[in-house]
């Protein structure tokens, strides 16, 4: 389903495929990403991948702007990607477009 364009950007999803609160996981050029559709209508998309202990955030837990890693509960922020404090790291976040309804990632080059 991925095909990059030459604006780097490929259609992941529609954004009726999204359910609120429920990741769904998809592979673009071998990198598996997390979308999570917000209660706004705001599409976030973030490494599949808790830097802890590899948990897949898709099947994690949504709680307004942050995701819970399903294995070890690790506190996620949608926004940047950055791990919640006691604990630490961080996860790559995804740039986002929507255009009429289809969901693009922007990959960097």
């Amino acid at each position: 389903m991925s095909k990059v364009d030459s604006a780097n950007k490929v259609k992941v999803a529609t954004v009726s495929d999204l359910s609120v609160g429920i990741g769904q996981r998809v592979n673009v050029e071998g990198e598996e990403i997390a979308l999570f559709k917000q209660k706004d209508g705001t599409i976030r998309a973030l490494q599949n991948s808790c830097p802890h202990k590899g948990g897949p955030l898709s099947e994690g837990i949504v709680s307004g702007e942050h995701v819970f890693c399903p294995l070890h509960d690790w506190k996620i922020s949608m926004k940047d990607g950055m791990v919640q404090a006691p604990d630490v790291g961080c996860v790559k976040k995804y740039n986002v477009e929507v255009i009429e309804e289809a969901v693009y990632i922007v990959m960097d080059k």
